[in-house]
C-alpha cells in the first residue's frame, strides 16, 4: 500500500477466467496437492521408521511429528 494517492491511475478492472482455464488450473492444483501428499507420507514414515530404530517410543513421536 502507498502513501501516495494515484487519481491518474484507473481502477483494475476485474478479470473473469474463462471456464477452460479454470478447468485446467483446478487439475493442475489437484495434481500438485497429491504429489505433495505423497511427499509428506513418504518423508513422515522415514522420519518415523528412523526414531523407531532408535529407540524412541511411539508416543513421543507422534508428539514430535504433530499428530
Amino acid at each position: 500500500m502507498s502513501i501516495i494517492e494515484r487519481d491518474y491511475l484507473e481502477p483494475a478492472k476485474p478479470v473473469e477466467l474463462p471456464p477452460e482455464l479454470a478447468l485446467l488450473i483446478v487439475r493442475k492444483a489437484a495434481a500438485m496437492a497429491e504429489r505433495f501428499e505423497s511427499q509428506a507420507l513418504d518423508e513422515m514414515a522415514r522420519a518415523a521408521s528412523r526414531r523407531l530404530r532408535d529407540g524412541i517410543e511411539p508416543r513421543t513421536i507422534a508428539r514430535q511429528l504433530g499428530l
